[in-house]
This record gives C-alpha cells, structure tokens and sequence, in this order.
C-alpha cells in the first residue's frame, strides 16, 4: 500500500484507529483528488507521527480513514521562533509558509512602529503553515501566535530565549552570531519590517544583553528573503542542519 497524498488532521493517531474526515476534507479526498474507499492516505497531527491509514468510507460530506500503520514517528524542530512584521498579503503567507518549512516551532507577527500592514488573519496564516507541513513532509505544524506589538512582547521577554535581531543597518558590515553567544538552545529570529526598525526599537534591542544584532549580507534584503535568509543562518549554525 503506497500513498502520495498527506492530510493534517487533529484526531488522535494509532493502529487500527479510525478517523473521521469533515466536509472540507472529504471534498479535497474525494471530489478533488478522486479517492475511494481502499486509497492510501498519510496522516499527522502534530503529535503522534506520520501515520498511513485507507480510506474505510468514502462520501460527499465526511468520510472514514483507518490508520494501519506507523511510517515514521514525530520530529520536532528546534526550538526556535520567527517573529517578524506583517507586510503584503502573499508575501506574508510566503513567510509562514517558509517558516514551516524551514523547522520554526512557533511563528508570532509582530507590530513595530513602522508596520505596514492591515490586521492579521491569524487562521488564515495558520492554515498556510498546515499545508507547508502537509506539502513539505512535516511532521509537525508550527503555531501562529495572535500578532502583538513588538515593545509589549519585550516587556515580559523570557532572557533564557535569545534573539537573532536582524538589523538592516548593519548591510555591509561583518556582524554574524558571536561565537561566544551561538549555543544551542532556546531562540528567536526577528524581522522587522519594509521601512526597517525605528531608532528607538533598534536602541533598545541593543540594550538587551540577550538580544544580538547581525547582518544578513551587504544588500538590504526584502522582509520576505530576510526571513528564509536568517533561518537559512541559525539552522545551519545552531539548527537541526548543522
């Protein structure tokens, strides 16, 4: 039994375990993707690995899948955030879809002061990381924390988790993670935004002895390429790349 095809679900996974499909995915399955009942289906949820389960029932507005077997157990990513300002539409649902599959365990969109950006469809965004997992062969899916502004969220900030600040106006300059702060462990990458940070921001963040500034290059890199860029940086220094 062979699948090509892998749906996130949110129900329990286990031999022999049946699981129920709603309308949305009974549409995809069977309208869709032209499935019926004996397909092999690959299932996640985040929790209990990839499971290959076939599908037991099969109809317009739901259906059954039974899982058989194991394929392979949960991995998890490091324990690394993205937090990053909301800019355009697509180009912010290219961020978290990146961020999902680049191995982030948490996504949070931050408000700067120089923001630009509408309100933030947090479904919408944590939709688009399920199907980056779905796609990409993840076996677990990132959350997308409600968007916050960027001050309140260094207000109450955990120091054991430190910050790759990603600072535009080093473009050019020869800033990579310190050797004597790039250990493993708890952290988080910031972007900031089109209009990059205020001076007030950028002070700030110089202040925290567990925030440290780096340089992705010597061009100023839009929001959407600095993020892979500086995932592409920790992951290979301090991530499961490495």
């Amino acid at each position: 039994m062979t699948a090509k095809i892998r749906l996130y679900v949110e129900h329990p996974l286990g031999a022999g375990q049946s699981v129920p499909l709603d309308k949305a995915q009974a549409h995809y399955l069977f309208g869709v993707m032209r499935q019926s009942a004996g397909a092999a289906v690959l299932l996640f949820n985040g929790r209990d690995g990839e499971w290959l389960a076939e599908v037991a029932e099969a109809g317009k507005r739901g259906g059954m899948l039974s899982c058989v077997e194991q394929t392979r157990v949960l991995q998890m990513p490091p324990d690394l955030w993205l937090m990053f300002a909301p800019i355009k539409k697509a180009r912010t649902d290219f961020i978290v879809e990146k961020a999902a599959e680049m191995g982030a365990s948490r996504i949070v969109p931050v408000m700067t002061e120089f923001t630009n950006a509408g309100r933030v469809q947090r479904d919408r965004l944590q939709a688009h990381a399920v199907e980056a997992a779905e796609q990409c062969g993840g076996t677990f899916v990132p959350e997308v924390a409600q968007a916050a502004k960027l001050s309140q969220l260094l207000n109450t900030w955990d120091p054991a988790r430190r910050i790759m600040f990603c600072d535009e106006a080093l473009a050019g300059a020869a800033a990579g993670l310190d050797p004597h702060v790039a250990e493993r462990g708890p952290w988080a990458i910031l972007i900031g935004p089109e209009g990059g940070f205020s001076q007030a921001e950028r002070a700030r963040l110089q202040r925290l002895d567990f925030a440290h500034a780096v340089t992705l290059g010597p061009r100023i890199l839009r929001a959407d390429t600095a993020a892979v860029a500086a995932m592409t940086v920790w992951q290979q220094k301090l991530g499961d790349w490495a």
